[in-house]
């Protein structure tokens, strides 16, 4: 098992009984308190252009996010530069969501420029993983000649050799496979083609202890102290 393995609390550390939701500065702040490395979060882009922290394309009881201004957004659904400024510190990894499927569907994928400028601009480039399970937004990342990392997103169905290609031909430092594919064997072959290996989502102990034992660099996980706990004593 590798002791340098990274917990980054997937969507920050929610805590629905306390009301803390998923993608929001307190979910954050949670993470950090519970030890996490670093926080996976996600990413859409508004109507007029701003960058909003939230994993569904539309907000229950508001709308779609594409058509909503930056001003409209909850009050609970920050701005990308407020979840960084949060995250200071931490890496984040910023999941890019644009998928042709997905209402608001943008092909010119500005959203991975912006969120490139936004980094560069932060100087947080050290310190960012951009993933997405859409192509086109991780060479979206590539044209701007940014030096910050990219991630492919790897659905369960998909198979885990053409998938560790298609992340080095897009010129990934890293491939994010779900549990389901994270066994030794594939774990082995991306770390030969040159790639880290995040595994998400892990929720359980069960899970956490089959993965670090694969070898992968980090856990994208649903329960930090248990992660972190794991790792600490590995």
């Amino acid at each position: 098992m590798a002791r340098s393995t990274a917990v980054q609390a997937h969507r920050g550390s929610p805590d629905p009984g306390s009301g803390i939701r998923e993608n929001t500065l307190d979910a954050f702040a949670r993470a950090r308190a519970l030890g996490a490395d670093g926080v996976e979060l996600d990413v859409r882009l508004t109507a007029d252009g701003g960058l909003a922290v939230h994993h569904d394309p539309v907000i229950d009881g508001v709308g779609p996010i594409h058509d909503l201004s930056t001003t409209q957004l909850p009050a609970h659904v920050p701005l990308l530069a407020e979840a960084l400024d949060a995250c200071t510190g931490m890496v984040v990894n910023i999941e890019i969501k644009n998928h042709p499927h997905e209402p608001g569907f943008d092909p010119a994928d500005r959203a991975a420029e912006d969120v490139i400028a936004l980094v560069e601009g932060m100087e947080r480039t050290a310190a960012v993983v951009v993933s997405s399970f859409w192509s086109g937004a991780l060479s979206a990342v590539r044209s701007t000649g940014s030096d910050v990392a990219t991630g492919l997103l790897v659905i369960p169905s998909f198979d885990p050799s053409s998938s560790i290609a298609a992340a080095v031909d897009l010129g990934c430092a890293a491939v994010h496979l779900p549990v389901g594919l994270a066994d030794p064997q594939t774990v082995t072959a991306a770390h030969a083609a040159g790639l880290a290996v995040a595994v998400w989502t892990v929720a359980d102990e069960t899970t956490l202890a089959r993965v670090l034992a694969a070898d992968v660099d980090t856990v994208i996980t649903d329960d930090v102290a248990a992660a972190r706990r794991a790792v600490d004593q590995g």
